[in-house]
């Protein structure tokens, strides 16, 4: 027995070495293709880098914040991973192979504690239940606080205190189309109130209101290697696809963060014991790219006239209403523009991309290891992070932490010095496909 023992110890030290093999050799690659240089890599931009933030703004950014700690541990990759209470965020196509019949998890996320804010916070609360073998059901509530905010006239004096708030309520719907392959259909209300009741250029700020839709597939496929089991896991998901939002009754009405990704994972099943999951997606953001108001030659010089005066791009505002026209095209023509509108052409498309890759250990089914790292290109949006974990599971009771660690120095993040932590209620098996009687 005390030989078995230690035999176990031995292979779970040689699991965990080789995840972090192949985890530091993935890193390698993503960060060699998607980091840019000093200089600013984009045609039509300034050659010194000083015009090159080409980072793309949306309205209610929290609807992509990742909610939960176990898939915030894997470096924000979930879109294939194997499915629980908090996969409706990515992929609600992936519910119909959730394992458990019924789950409800609850996580609790604060934000910015670095800079000593102590109500500034994000909550979300999702579940699932299988209806039948190919049918299943799932919800979530998402609800970001933005803390207290003393709002002040150009003067400094103080106007009023707002408490600004978010929240997004989601029903999805999933169905297998086949043993291996399902799709799923999520529909969201969204709520944003910044200030409501302060005046913003001469008008009174309300609260937003917003609609919009995810479309989901996912392909799950078993297989044996070498005797062992293991799955491969295939996601697609066009994510927040909906209305525009506006704060004010006459301002300019804002894109919320539509979004494309795309998943990658694989499980290997070592013996009955040991199993690890490498996990890979790929988003972009299908909003429109902003465009640079002032004028640039092909050596990324600002063209001036005689005067010296630099002069305005005419793609910027060619209808001359003083609003930029990548602002003004309608939700489907701005998504199916997204793909092509880059001031810098294909090479700033690809820099769009943002990358994530997680590995997830398992000892036993009950006891979890998770390091991931996420990459954003340093000129549209600059986010990069690793990130770790640990999850622990008896019977119906789960729990999930998760850590992040900026890996650039001088990077701030609104997770830093943060611990996130989920709690997950797993009941009962998930309904098998009934055998037809003759």
């Amino acid at each position: 027995m005390y030989k078995k023992f230690i035999y176990m110890r031995i292979q779970i030290i040689q699991h965990c070495l080789m995840a972090v093999t192949i985890f530091t050799s993935l890193v390698g690659t993503v960060s060699a293709q998607s980091t840019g240089t000093i200089d600013c890599p984009f045609a039509g931009r300034s050659a010194d880098g000083s015009d090159c933030n080409g980072t793309i703004i949306t309205a209610v950014p929290f609807l992509r914040i990742v909610p939960d700690a176990r898939f915030g541990a894997l470096g924000d990759a979930g879109i294939a991973m194997s499915a629980d209470a908090n996969s409706m965020h990515f992929n609600a196509a992936n519910l119909t192979f959730a394992q458990k019949d019924l789950s409800v998890s609850t996580t609790f996320t604060p934000w910015l504690r670095a800079l000593g804010l102590n109500d500034v916070f994000l909550a979300y609360l999702s579940g699932y239940k299988h209806i039948d073998h190919e049918q299943t059901i799932g919800a979530s509530l998402r609800y970001f606080s933005l803390g207290q905010i003393q709002y002040t006239d150009d003067q400094g004096n103080p106007l009023q205190t707002v408490r600004p708030n978010e929240f997004e309520f989601a029903f999805a719907y999933s169905r297998k189309l086949g043993k291996e392959f399902s799709a799923g259909l999520t529909a969201k209300y969204i709520f944003s109130n910044l200030g409501q009741g302060t005046v913003s250029g001469g008008e009174t700020m309300r609260p937003a209101h917003g609609f919009a839709a995810d479309l989901s597939f996912m392909y799950r496929k078993e297989l044996k290697i070498q005797e062992k089991d293991a799955i491969l896991g295939i996601g697609l998901a066009f994510t927040n696809l909906g209305t525009k939002l506006s704060y004010t009754q006459s301002a300019n009405r804002d894109y919320i963060p539509a979004n494309l990704g795309l998943g990658f994972s694989f499980e290997y099943n070592f013996d009955e014991y040991n199993s690890i999951t490498v996990g890979f997606d790929i988003n972009k953001l299908m909003v429109p790219t902003p465009i640079p108001r002032s004028l640039y030659d092909e050596d990324g010089n600002l063209v001036t006239d005689n005067n010296g005066n630099t002069i305005e791009n005419p793609d910027y505002d060619a209808d001359g209403n003083s609003v930029p026209d990548y602002k003004e095209q309608s939700v489907p023509a701005s998504i199916f523009s997204s793909f092509g509108d880059a001031p810098g052409g294909a090479g700033e498309e690809l820099s769009e991309l943002m990358y994530s890759i997680g590995i997830e250990y398992w000892y036993n089914k009950q006891f979890a290891v998770r390091v991931g790292h996420y990459n954003e290109h340093q000129f549209k949006g600059n986010r990069k992070f690793f990130t770790v974990g640990l999850g622990l599971r008896y019977k119906i009771f789960n729990i999930n932490f998760s850590y992040l660690i900026p890996s650039q120095a001088g990077q701030r993040n609104p997770l830093d010095n943060t611990l996130r932590f989920s709690l997950m209620f797993d009941f009962g098996d998930a309904p098998t496909k009934k055998r037809k009687v003759k």
